[in-house]
């Protein structure tokens, strides 16, 4: 077993990854049987692995589809064990592809789907205020405020404001509290662009459930998890899997003022707090619209490539491709996210790309998808023809990794045109 060493804020890697690397040989693809160059797939691959030595990610997978086939599926590193603060002589266990990683935000792209879903079948209208369906949110200036807007991030609550006593990851787990919380909070925004990390999923759920008389979880269990035939992909995580969950660990340098505090003001807590409570049992016995489903890269790929056939999965209509064009049409142009406080694009669910470059790489107007605390990625790309899934445990903002995530997405965007 490669030996690794402690230290503070990154791993060390060995220079070969081959003994920390599970390929799933029985679903890839030869490259060319996608329309990949084996050369194309090649460089993909050593973005993948440079991604890695960056030293940022104790563990890593990738599920690449082009055309519906597979050409990646697969991890590197350790699902524990092999954390930046890990000791060197540790107990660890190899990330494999058939694993779950908690998707984070990234989870916001499905719970979109579910409200889309329900507005298909006529149960609700997306252009009516929030208020209609739930009647106590129309409060503090919130009455006008649409459906549609909370899917876009421009409903203008994007942060719940707290005393810092009660500034805890805990109150997730309260949910009457929180939606009492949020219905009771002030429009802040005006409807400006700003993204609401946690508070737009909790009312849209609660929306689902008033509308439904069905829990979040059931909605989806019976309109995507079971017609894609997926294990996971669930708000929350079974205790059966729990001993085989990837391990989110806090990497790269320490989150300082003012970074720090626009991360406590969207997520309720200091940066370090929330991935230490992401790996705790409450956490995985709760259900957080926008932040908690548990996936493996591949059923995250699996969901986006049926978005990118129209919402059709092994011949069957789970979703109507009218529902998914208005899924990921743009919702406004290009302007600054009020919370993140970078230029952002959105559709009413989905983080969309850009020109000359955007979330998933150069010249990706036409992507869509979602991005999740905090270089977890999904997304579909029908100029290019694929669908994607990266999932990482490290939880790092800055650093040399950045610049490798973005040669990544480059080298998949342009390998793949």
């Amino acid at each position: 077993m490669p030996v690794f060493r402690r230290q503070q804020h990154s791993i060390v890697v060995p220079h070969d990854l081959r003994a920390l690397t599970t390929i799933d040989r029985a679903h890839e693809v030869f490259p060319p049987r996608a329309g990949l160059a084996r050369e194309d797939a090649r460089e993909i691959w050593h973005a993948v692995q440079a991604l890695y030595r960056s030293g940022a990610h104790p563990a890593m997978s990738l599920c690449l589809r082009r055309r519906g086939q597979i050409v990646f599926n697969r991890s590197i590193g350790h699902v524990f064990g092999g954390g930046p603060r890990d000791l060197h002589d540790a107990h660890r266990m190899l990330l494999t592809p058939e694993m779950p990683v908690c998707l984070f935000s990234a989870s916001k792209a499905v719970t979109a789907i579910l409200i889309h879903k329900l507005a298909e079948d006529g149960a609700i209208d997306l252009d009516v205020p929030v208020s209609r369906y739930l009647p106590k949110f129309g409060q503090a200036g919130k009455q006008g405020i649409k459906v549609a807007d909370v899917l876009s991030h421009r409903g203008g609550f994007p942060s719940i404001a707290l005393p810092k006593a009660e500034r805890k990851i805990e109150l997730l787990n309260d949910w009457d509290r929180v939606i009492e919380l949020i219905c009771r909070a002030p429009q802040t925004h005006s409807r400006q662009l700003a993204y609401h990390a946690i508070t737009g999923g909790f009312i849209l759920a609660e929306l689902l459930q008033r509308v439904t008389g069905r829990s979040l979880r059931e909605y989806l269990d019976q309109h995507i998890r079971q017609p894609l035939g997926m294990k996971h992909f669930t708000y929350g995580l079974p205790a059966q899997y729990r001993g085989q969950v990837a391990v989110n660990y806090v990497a790269g340098p320490p989150v300082r003022f003012p970074l720090s505090k626009v991360v406590e003001r969207a997520l309720l807590a200091p940066f370090d707090e929330v991935v230490e409570a992401s790996n705790s049992q409450t956490f995985m016995d709760a259900v957080i619209p926008a932040g908690n489903i548990y996936s493996t890269a591949e059923e995250l790929s699996r969901f986006f490539q049926m978005l990118l056939d129209g919402g059709v999965w092994n011949g069957r209509c789970i979703l109507k491709p009218e529902t998914v064009a208005r899924a990921v049409a743009p919702r406004g142009r290009l302007s600054v996210d009020r919370m993140l406080m970078i230029p952002m694009r959105y559709s009413e669910g989905m983080m969309l790309g850009a020109n000359p470059f955007g979330l998933y790489g150069p010249d990706t107007a036409q992507a869509y998808g979602h991005l999740g605390f905090i270089n977890i990625l999904g997304w579909a790309d029908p100029q290019r023809e694929i669908s994607a899934a990266l999932l990482t445990t490290g939880k790092a903002i800055l650093g040399k990794h950045l610049v490798l995530l973005g040669k990544l997405l480059s080298a998949i965007a342009r390998r793949c045109e």
